[in-house]
């Protein structure tokens, strides 16, 4: 195939109070035309540095020190800045990280899109630019949002319009940096679904940079794994997936955990990337369970090893040829003792602009978000709640913190019913409950350096500052001292959001609120910091509302699971029974749509659309898209609570029908029930239009 870009040699040095640091030394690699390459690595490894280059973007303190990279045989690096304007966008786009940084907060969405298509005069002839953009948003499975502003939309949402934004004009690279981290799993497909139509359509070639190897299991052709700013091997996708030759890559592979299994138990990375640490030859040394005296003093450089696959590592064919990692050992926890419940929401319902002067004043009503939600929470208890982008997750979760105020129904915490509001409510209340937020970007001061960040909540709370106590905290998470006197602008992405995890439980909370905390980190620190929550779990009794879209990891850590769909509680379950046994035809779909290291994992589903019925409306909010529905019934009545073994279903359908699905069951539901779960029977459109005209007003 023919080379569409090639990164030659490329070193990038960052400056530093002791000077010039290499943060990426030697990359090299070519992305075909139509073709996925993936770049994976640890938070730090330099991903997003080599994945900015390619548009020519560069920090203020960093440098090129060697290197071409060459786009149809242009140097980008040689570009001046009108002509790299002409290709941003237009020929190579990105897709970021954050899409809440990426979209403008004070215009609106569709504007935003507009700018790009007549900044690069990429109209298609015969479409009107409403067209056009009504076009990119259902592309990207939205229905037309173009008047609303970023803050109105769910961070997935606000994700999927940076997606349609950067495949406005067609363009030849796409550039994508960790796109999916903050989507749910069904949402995930979808975008994965329509990456991989765009490339074979139009021919797109793709750097996808991420942690997630199952995600790049669904897409990439080729797999290029980074430790410490250099190349450690690069392989075709499969072949790296089964047969790893690097010690490095074996151990992303090995810490990986699965929805079948929670975690596969085998041994994955030990320790954490300390550059000031590393030894003068191979970079992994200190980390490698196959390293030798001689490798501490000997660079390794990349060599093909087989067809395609270079690895620089001189014992890969030791690695080749080894066991797969040993099972760790299981730690007996031993008989639960009945822990009394600490978090009671009793019949919460939420809602935005709500009723008052100001919103009759506008003409608005209130948009409801969540109703009559029942959730409780024992000491030293984790409840997972799951469900898609926009199903209302974050919304319960600024109700229990108290920066929503409910419509309706209490909070209590020991017993005690809390202040809707957080100026309500005491400072031992305050420090009682801690949230640890999706973005660290927002909820990390940029002007305070880690040291300040950290004292804050200390000093907030008039706690003692001991010694050790920050180094203590930081290396809990995976981090060192070393990272004090750094700034967060300073930091990864996946090391800022190590920080915002530390710094909640410097002040030993009894309830943890975590709303999506590891979405942004690689897998080996994932595993790092879900055996600190269990540990917390365990040794404090600290309880945690830990609101997540990978069911992988949910299934290693939580106890029960919630899943809401639409603002409505459909499910809670034992997490076991869960995965085992998913009953209801929502948990179903979330099941299905998880990706898993093999390709065939992967079945193409259509774009998952929400139910036809409004959250007001008297139907089941999965009416028009649940593959069981039983007609009229389930479109016009709300569906009973039934109990179950280890919690309660909503669904008009008896649990005894539900799973496995009997000939009666079959009967009953009609041809729906032998739709597979990822089928999903979609409403006709003119409901769709009316509903989404509905949701938007």
């Amino acid at each position: 195939m023919t080379k569409l870009i090639e990164i030659q040699n490329l070193g990038i040095a960052y400056a530093g109070h002791t000077g010039w640091t290499d943060v990426v030394e030697g990359v090299c690699f070519d992305i075909a035309r139509g073709e996925t390459f993936g770049l994976v690595g640890e938070s730090g490894c330099g991903k997003s540095t080599v994945a900015y280059r390619l548009l020519g973007y560069g920090a203020a303190n960093s440098r090129v020190q060697t290197g071409q990279v060459l786009f149809e045989g242009t140097d980008l690096l040689t570009l001046d800045a009108r002509s790299l304007a002409k290709l941003r966008g237009n020929r190579i786009a990105l897709v970021p990280q954050n899409p809440t940084t990426a979209l403008s907060p004070g215009m609106r969405v569709g504007q935003q899109i507009r700018e790009m298509i007549l900044t690069h005069r990429a109209l298609p002839d015969g479409r009107s630019m409403e067209h056009r953009i009504i076009e990119l948003f259902a592309l990207v499975g939205l229905p037309d949002v173009s008047r609303r502003y970023p803050h109105e939309l769910s961070g997935g949402q606000q994700q999927r319009v940076t997606i349609a934004m950067a495949v406005a004009c067609n363009p030849d690279l796409l550039v994508l940096d960790e796109p999916t981290t903050g989507l749910d799993v069904t949402t995930q497909r979808q975008i994965i679904q329509l990456l991989s139509d765009l490339r074979s359509r139009i021919g797109m070639a793709m750097l996808y940079v991420t942690h997630d190897l199952a995600l790049l299991a669904q897409i990439a052709d080729r797999i290029g794994v980074m430790y410490a700013g250099k190349l450690v091997e690069v392989a075709p996708c499969e072949q790296l997936l089964t047969h790893p030759a690097h010690p490095y890559s074996r151990g992303l592979i090995a810490s990986i955990p699965s929805v079948q299994h929670g975690h596969n138990g085998a041994r994955g990375l030990r320790g954490m990337l300390r550059r000031d640490q590393m030894a003068e030859g191979c970079k992994f040394e200190p980390r490698c369970d196959f390293a030798t005296p001689a490798c501490r003093s000997t660079p390794q450089h990349l060599i093909r090893v087989a067809d395609a696959q270079s690895v620089a590592c001189m014992h890969w064919s030791d690695v080749a040829a080894a066991q797969p990692p040993t099972p760790a050992p299981v730690i007996a926890l031993g008989k639960k003792k009945q822990a009394q419940t600490l978090l009671s929401v009793d019949n919460l319902s939420l809602s935005y602009a709500q009723s008052g002067w100001f919103t009759e004043w506008l003409g608005k009503k209130a948009v409801p978000i969540a109703r009559d939600i029942d959730l409780k929470l024992h000491s030293g208890e984790i409840v997972a709640l799951v469900g898609e982008s926009g199903s209302g997750k974050s919304t319960i979760a600024r109700a229990i913190s108290g920066r929503l105020a409910p419509v309706s129904g209490s909070i209590s915490v020991d017993g005690q019913v809390l202040a809707p509001t957080l100026a309500g409510r005491s400072v031992q209340q305050l420090k009682q409950i801690q949230y640890i937020f999706q973005n660290p970007d927002a909820s990390l001061n940029p002007r305070r350096n880690i040291q300040a960040i950290l004292q804050r909540p200390l000093q907030h709370f008039g706690m003692e500052l001991k010694p050790d106590t920050l180094e203590t905290v930081l290396e809990s998470v995976g981090l060192h001292a070393g990272y004090l006197n750094r700034y967060p602008e300073q930091l990864s992405g996946g090391e800022r959001q190590r920080v915002a995890i530390a710094r909640a439980l410097l002040v030993n909370p009894k309830l943890l609120i975590c709303d999506e905390i590891l979405s942004a980190l690689d897998v080996s620190v994932q595993t790092r910091i879900v055996e600190l929550l269990l540990a917390l779990k365990e040794q404090h009794r600290v309880a945690m509302l830990f609101i997540s879209h990978d069911l992988a990891v949910v299934r290693q850590l939580a106890d029960k699971v919630a899943v809401l769909y639409r603002g409505e509680l459909m499910q809670m379950v034992d997490t076991d029974a869960l995965f085992t046994s998913p009953l209801h035809p929502y948990t179903e779909m979330l099941l299905h749509a998880a990706p898993g290291l093999c390709k065939d994992d992967y079945v193409p589903q259509p774009p998952a659309m929400p139910g036809s019925q409004s959250l007001a409306g008297k139907g089941c909010p999965l009416a028009g898209r649940c593959p069981r529905q039983l007609g009229a019934l389930c479109a016009e009545s709300s569906p009973p609570s039934q109990k179950t073994q280890s919690g309660f279903i909503r669904c008009h359908i008896p649990v005894a029908e539900l799973s496995p699905q009997t000939e009666e069951s079959q009967k009953r539901t009609g041809s729906g029930a032998n739709l597979s779960p990822v089928e999903l029977r979609l409403p006709p459109e003119k409901s769709l239009q009316q509903r989404d005209q509905t949701r938007l007003n």
